[in-house]
């Protein structure tokens, strides 16, 4: 029974994480289309620049928090681990980058060309498209799955949480979801102690609980594990395993 329910609640928590990934992934499509006809059509300038910038603030910025946040956790509460497998670092890197140029350059400079009702300057587009282009690499990197485990990987072999963080995850990804929309710009208000408290507890307390020191190589134990990963289980975008 147990067993099950950590099946099911993982299984919801990377439905969340696609769902958000491929949000996050449109809506960066959708502002390349916006900024484009910021700059094509001067009489829909204004127009195009403020459905930009609503669209970042309502959709894009909460569906890239949601995707980072669930992406991370899947990584940390299940055997894939986040720096175990090269794949996994991979899109964890990439999601940073994004997060730091989604959050400091595109919505900063989206807010200041709306205040102004300017068109958009070349490099926001190039931004915007590079974020989506980004995300499907991602994806790829999940089907796919290349390269093999991390140094860290070959040394420790992490075990899957119990349903509790699972359950935790998909709550606090849809509270601050909703949280979002009714205060109008990104709040991981939920998702950012649920991600601290698994980075403390899951890679340093229960290991130490468990009578073994982070870095070492872990037995599996009945009721707190699920089976090893496989290379057939996909998730998209967010820098996770899924």
């Amino acid at each position: 029974m147990a067993i099950t329910g950590v099946r099911t609640w993982r299984r919801l928590l990377v439905w969340v994480h696609v769902l958000t990934s491929v949000g996050w992934m449109s809506t960066a499509l959708g502002l390349v289309a916006l900024l484009v006809l910021s700059r094509d059509d001067p009489a829909r300038t204004a127009a195009a620049v403020a459905m930009a910038h609503h669209l970042d603030m309502h959709l894009l910025a909460p569906a890239a928090t949601a995707s980072a946040f669930t992406g991370v956790l899947l990584s940390l509460a299940t055997p894939w681990g986040l720096l175990h497998h090269w794949w996994v670092a991979a899109k964890f890197a990439i999601t940073l980058v994004q997060l730091y140029v989604g959050i400091g350059v595109l919505s900063v400079q989206l807010a200041v060309i709306d205040a102004g009702g300017r068109p958009s300057p070349p490099a926001l587009v190039v931004a915007s498209a590079a974020m989506a282009s980004a995300i499907a690499f991602q994806a790829w990197l999940s089907l796919a799955k290349p390269w093999p485990r991390t140094p860290l990987g070959v040394r420790d072999r992490p075990t899957t949480a119990g349903v509790g963080w699972f359950v935790v995850g998909v709550l606090a990804a849809v509270g601050d979801l909703t949280l979002s929309q009714v205060l109008g710009f990104p709040s991981p208000l939920l998702m950012l102690p649920t991600l601290l408290g698994a980075l403390v507890w899951l890679r340093l307390v229960s290991p130490a609980l468990a009578g073994r020191t982070p870095g070492s190589r872990s037995p599996r134990t009945a009721g707190t594990t699920g089976p090893a990963p496989r290379r057939t289980t996909t998730s998209a975008g967010g820098g996770s395993a899924g």
